[in-house]
């Protein structure tokens, strides 16, 4: 053996595989002239080309005539062209992403081997992407829809893609179920209608045939559907993996992701809004916060349940209808991630990564979930149909590992592998089977008995408990948004059936809800409801995960001046919200250049207010300024703006003379605005009518914690809404 292959294991693995390179990025648009003046186009095979402008022709004598198909480089850009697009996602089709790390600060060795979550010294690569699950890749980031959570980890020993949701449980029990989940909610075959959206009858129809769905359809209807930002979303691995130890001892787990930034929301009005106005709010989002260098993280938590304790509760811990409440089996914050970088090419990177469930590594495995092991089958049969059987060769899905196997061939194989053996066992001995003690995946000896049969437990029955427990454990804010999203959605089904059926269901949750619902979609109003058991789990709530500290870091603050502004308070504001890490927008009459009251300063605007609108902002400022203030008086679109943002319950801030249009915009009695040189903070509309010098222009007195206008200004921003003002009805007072 040592005469016949005295290689190196490095070169065993280059006879092997041969070469593999990794990710070649090509830096068009970014070079030096140096390095641009050495380039030439070239065709795919490498052959440079005179023209890229001109098909070849058989020309006369005035230049004109029949393009010749014999045209090699004109036939390899069209038919490049024409296969630029791969066959999209049947679900998850409208995503973006980015790349990260990840880091364990406890390690959870007394539950699995795994080092990704044992090694508290180890780094290890991410990239996630996150995505709507039911719209066209065309369709819009805003929509009322569950939101894909998927990170592949790039460890060490190989891929493990923790493949989840933004919500903890999902509409079915079971997998087999899976398409008739996915058709209901997608277009009617009929007439392609609706994109996007679950507000129609099929998807409503098949809500009420299948009452385990009850507990997925109230988070769906919940602030959950609408995140502000994919930054501000919590990720859960919905359904139950294992974890096993050193000692061969095993664990149910579930995982979960927590932001940094804390658990927040769009407004349904706003969202709406957005779906036409930025259809690309979300990656943007996304993409805005790392080119500015405020990184996204979260907080990696697991729930483990051991081995033995697995019939203890009053559920099924397999049934991924059901959380873990928290009371019981409490979240352990082990790790973190963070994302750092954006793609340097959306297609090759965010559009060609392929996730599958069944990708584990030695320490994680799996459990019966009958979900579970029905997406083991159709992830990776998925990723086959779109991208070909040598998927995982694609730079962005290729392991950092060692790879070493005796796959061959297929469509679109990279890996050229020299060597006279394709199988094992073969006389060379190249590439055995590595054994538990080098680090071999070995499945976990669970002892099976039992009958082929097509059922589940009798705990997988029961379908309401936890649907109420969430209804429960809504705050009242909550509540109400759930209740206008039943009444949004069963307003746009038009068959009697579909919507008296779903209000007859939410009488299953709660009496008073199917009854307010009823009467506003013309359905017969229930009389009597399956009694409510009255448990609640705080964490389920929104409002349980506030930011790890109250921050502005990240959220836009539009900055409304014309000519005339005031440049005092308009600086100091700027300074100000840019030394907060968050990104001050200045939006104007014009996007021309607006000058300054004294004259002295020119600012040119972002936007101007019929291009930008407030939706796309998490709070405005307008600095006074008798000619500024002047002009957005005048203007219907200024009025609107703060109109609007009142409306979407957002931070609203004026000085100087800017309190009075503030007062006339909003014009409600409750609503009151300072009337001296003292700061006044009002359902969230913060204003100071005197500027004294230096009041707004020392932007580290927000550091230092003094008492001032944007100190106020600022904490009302890092609580995203004012809710106090939607408690008392004002947000709808104002016609926005």
């Amino acid at each position: 053996m040592a005469n016949i292959l005295p290689q190196t294991m490095e070169k065993v693995q280059h006879a092997v595989l041969g070469p593999r390179g990794g990710d070649k990025v090509s830096d068009l648009g970014k070079n030096t002239k140096e390095m641009t003046n050495k380039m030439r186009l070239t065709t795919d095979y490498g052959v440079k080309q005179t023209t890229a402008d001109d098909w070849l022709k058989a020309v006369d004598k005035d230049q004109a005539g029949p393009l010749l198909l014999e045209d090699p480089f004109a036939r390899e850009r069209i038919m490049r062209f024409d296969h630029e697009r791969i066959p999209e996602r049947v679900v998850h089709a409208r995503g973006t992403g980015a790349f990260g790390k990840f880091r364990v600060f406890e390690s959870a060795e007394d539950v699995t081997f795994a080092p990704v979550l044992t090694d508290t010294s180890r780094e290890t690569p991410v990239f996630v992407r996150f995505s709507t699950v039911l719209g066209s890749r065309g369709s819009a980031d805003t929509v009322r829809d569950v939101r894909g959570f998927a990170t592949k980890f790039y460890t060490q020993e190989g891929i493990w893609d923790l493949v989840g949701n933004d919500i903890p449980v999902f509409f079915i029990q079971d997998a087999i179920k899976f398409p008739d989940v996915i058709h209901a909610g997608k277009p009617e075959p009929h007439n392609e209608v609706p994109q996007a959206q679950s507000a129609h009858n099929n998807f409503w129809d098949f809500q009420y045939n299948h009452t385990e769905a009850t507990h997925m359809f109230m988070w769906a209807m919940s602030d959950r559907a609408i995140p502000r930002s994919y930054r501000m979303m919590q990720g859960f691995g919905v359904n139950t993996f294992t974890l096993i130890n050193a000692k061969g001892e095993r664990h149910f787990v579930k995982f979960t992701w927590t932001p940094e930034l804390g658990v927040h929301s769009l407004v349904w009005d706003e969202a709406l809004k957005l779906a036409g106005q930025d259809p690309d709010f979300h990656r943007k989002d996304l993409w805005e916060a790392i080119e500015n260098g405020v990184y996204p993280k979260w907080k990696f938590g697991i729930q483990v349940i051991p081995e033995a304790d697995e019939h203890k509760f009053d559920f099924d811990i397999l049934d991924a209808t059901k959380i873990w409440p928290e009371d019981l089996v409490p979240t352990r914050y082990i790790g973190e991630m963070e994302l750092n970088r954006n793609p340097d090419e959306f297609f090759p990177q965010t559009e060609q990564i392929a996730f599958c469930t069944s990708h584990v590594v030695p320490g994680i495995g799996f459990s019966d979930d009958p979900l579970l092991q029905g997406r083991n089958f159709s992830y990776f049969d998925t990723q086959i149909s779109r991208l070909g059987v040598n998927f995982q060769e694609l730079p962005i899905n290729r392991p950092v590992c060692p790879v070493m196997n005796f796959n061959r061939d297929g469509a679109m194989r990279h890996t050229i592998t020299r060597g006279t053996v394709n199988y094992w066992p073969n006389r060379f001995e190249i590439c055995p089977p590595a054994s538990h003690e080098e680090g071999g995946y070995v499945e976990y000896a669970q002892k099976v008995v039992g009958m082929k049969a097509r059922m589940r437990s009798e705990k997988f029955k029961e379908h309401f408990n936890q649907a109420q427990l969430f209804w429960n454990s809504m705050s009242a804010v909550e509540k109400n948004h759930i209740i206008n999203a039943f009444m949004f959605e069963l307003d746009h089904c038009e068959d009697p059936v579909v919507y008296g059926r779903m209000v007859k269901r939410l009488a299953d949750i709660d009496l008073g809800l199917a009854q307010t619902v009823a009467e506003m979609v013309g359905g017969e109003i229930p009389k009597e409801g399956r009694p409510n058991h009255g448990r609640k789990a705080p964490a389920l709530s929104q409002t349980e995960f506030p930011a790890v500290k109250p921050t502005i870091a990240s959220r836009r603050i539009a900055i409304l001046i014309g000519d005339g502004y005031d440049p005092i308070s308009f600086s100091g504001a700027y300074a100000a919200i840019t030394a907060a890490l968050a990104i001050p927008l200045v939006i104007g009459t014009k996007r021309s250049k607006v000058t300054s009251s004294d004259g002295s300063t020119s600012v040119q605007p972002h936007h101007h207010l019929e291009g930008f609108r407030s939706t796309m902002v998490d709070a405005l400022f307008i600095p006074g300024g008798e000619g500024s203030v002047r002009t957005l008086g005048k203007n219907g679109r200024a009025l609107h703006w703060i109109r609007e943002a009142f409306g979407h319950l957002k931070t609203i801030g004026a000085t100087g003379e800017a309190v009075n249009l503030v007062n006339t915009a909003i014009g409600l009695p409750e609503v009151t605005v300072s009337d001296s040189g003292e700061v006044h903070d009002s359902y969230g509309v913060v204003t100071l009518r005197e500027i004294k010098p230096g009041s707004l222009s020392e932007a580290v007195t927000i550091a230092k914690g003094a008492k001032g206008f944007l100190e106020s200004f600022f904490w009302n921003i890092s609580q995203h809404r004012n809710w106090d003002r939607e408690l008392a009805g004002l947000h709808t007072q104002v016609a926005y």
